[in-house]
């Protein structure tokens, strides 16, 4: 029985050396060093899944003001060249016909909203 008791003791300190020597190399020796990524390091096919996004938003509400900041946030580009491209990388990756579609009436709309364009 003495025996089964030390088991238990060496079991428990084992485990709490490990948490310990977890926390030490996690917190002091190699901390977590958080930087702020850019959206526009983006790859491509999570710039088109954001554009999906908006989409499907702006087919909910039909709020194309908010629709356009959300796309840019993702900067680099105009709204409509971004949606475009986004279009473009979808038909080239066999996006679903319904995604494309959201995604060609949020360009057509913008493409109306444009100065110069009628309505």
């Amino acid at each position: 029985m003495k025996r089964r008791g030390w088991r238990y003791l060496f079991f428990t300190l084992a485990i709490l050396a490990g948490f310990s020597a977890g926390l030490t190399y996690g917190w002091v020796i190699n901390p977590v060093r958080h930087a702020s990524i850019n959206p526009v390091s983006l790859g491509m096919a999570y710039k088109t899944d954001f554009v999906l996004m908006t989409a499907e938003l702006y087919d909910a509400d039909g709020d194309l003001a908010m629709a356009l900041v959300r796309l840019n946030f993702l900067g680099e580009m105009g709204p409509l060249t971004f949606v475009e491209s986004a279009i473009e990388y979808a038909q080239t990756h066999h996006y679903a016909p319904p995604d494309l579609m959201l995604m060609q009436v949020l360009a057509g709309d913008i493409y109306q909203a444009l100065p110069g364009k009628s309505n």
